[in-house]
């Protein structure tokens, strides 16, 4: 049988000649590349600021760092996610504390975050899982409803914000939309990536993205996501480069987080083939297996799309009906036998060391605990045909019918 992995980068022909253009443009680190992506992101998703950098963990970093949150402070996410949501927290000596999800989409529970918001929590982390949005509106409307325990340190962004702030792990979900509309300017902060097995990708990359209807200062704080991004340096490379330009200052003590214009190049390319292209031939696989999958008593469909939402295909969870770890870890191991890969997304943050040893258990979360001991992931990229998509469905419901 044809050997098909679990996911291939978005890189062919297109990408491979607009890197070699800025290779061979003589500037190859942050410039005009990435000027002109971050514009095309701000337009695509319909929020006034972008802001890019070299991950979505970069990007969550910054924005906790921006906001003064440390030792003593409280930050709720979920614990059915990547690493990378919790542990920007405990770079900044902040506590995580995890909110259950819901068993239906996988998605922070809003309830949940309501329930834990106290006067230490400083900022909630929702994660867009498979590139289905949280429910951004709930969440909001839960931080306003507590936004009386707020208690702000000096740092101006806090007292700014009256409430803790709200940042989306978007790193699923670009061109995912909710109530009609892109993502990327719902909540305080959105934080997507650009990884290699994105939708979209410039090899590593990610972007913060902000709208000005929230923060009247956003011209102020995208220069602040700067200084922090590149050395707290008041000019980039470009800019001291310029004949006679050469002074700068240091105004703070910043990161080494920016993009480079050859990612850029790459992430130009996709976005302007990404909506009809690159989203549509994702959205065909994931319909295929729907309709494979629909018809077998075993199976539990993802959520894609409902009258709120729409997931922007970057995964395709499938659940047995009924949790059964073992069986589900046999089932990939025969799919892997025929050369099929399949994935599990995630293993819930506290089944790892290092969180079961900082106290955490995952007996505290038994949506996500039920969601992890049911899932397998399928693959899903536009360069998979949809004939080996629809082997891949046929494969998996023979491998099941002879377990």
């Amino acid at each position: 049988m044809k050997k098909i992995p679990f996911a291939l980068p978005e890189i062919g022909e297109d990408e491979i000649r607009a890197v070699t253009e800025v290779m061979r443009s003589d500037w190859i680190t942050t410039g005009p590349k990435v000027a002109e992506f971050e514009a095309g992101l701000s337009k695509y998703c319909g929020a006034s600021h972008t802001v890019c950098l070299s991950s979505a963990t970069a990007g969550m970093e910054l924005i906790l760092r921006m906001f003064g949150i440390g030792p003593g402070d409280e930050v709720i996410t979920t614990p059915y996610t990547f690493a990378a949501t919790a542990n920007v927290i405990l770079h900044t000596g902040a506590k995580p504390v995890f909110a259950d999800v819901k068993t239906d989409d996988f998605n922070i529970d809003p309830a949940a975050v309501e329930r834990l918001i106290t006067g230490r929590t400083k900022a909630v982390i929702s994660v867009d899982f498979a590139g289905l949005p949280a429910d951004y509106n709930e969440i909001a409307a839960a931080l306003a409803r507590k936004a009386h325990l707020f208690r702000p340190s000096m740092n101006p962004y806090q007292r700014q914000s009256g409430r803790p702030v709200f940042i989306s792990d978007a790193a699923h979900s670009m061109g995912a939309s909710y109530h009609g509309k892109k993502i990327g300017g719902q909540a305080d902060f959105t934080v997507f990536s650009f990884h290699a097995v994105k939708n979209l990708t410039t090899a590593e990359g990610g972007a913060i993205l902000y709208d000005q209807s929230r923060w009247e200062n956003a011209d102020e704080i995208r220069r602040k996501l700067k200084l922090l991004s590149l050395h707290g340096q008041s000019k980039d490379a470009l800019e001291k480069l310029r004949a006679g330009n050469w002074f700068y200052t240091i105004e703070l003590a910043g990161y080494k987080f920016n993009m480079t214009d050859m990612s850029a190049a790459m992430g130009l390319t996709q976005l302007g083939r990404y909506e009809n292209d690159i989203l549509h031939k994702r959205k065909m696989i994931c319909e295929i297996y729907n309709e494979a999958f629909g018809t077998q008593e075993w199976a539990k469909l993802p959520p894609l799309r409902d009258t709120m939402r729409e997931s922007s295909y970057q995964l395709y969870p499938l659940r047995l009906r009924i949790p059964d770890e073992e069986k589900r870890n046999l089932i990939i191991q025969k799919m892997g036998e025929q050369d099929i890969a399949l994935n599990v997304h995630f293993i819930p943050l506290p089944l790892h060391p290092l969180y079961n040893k900082l106290g955490y258990s995952i007996d505290d979360y038994p949506s996500a605990n039920e969601c992890y001991r049911a899932e397998m992931s399928l693959p899903v990229y536009s360069r998979l045909s949809a004939d080996d998509a629809r082997t891949i469905a046929q494969t998996l419901i023979d491998t099941v019918k002879n377990i």
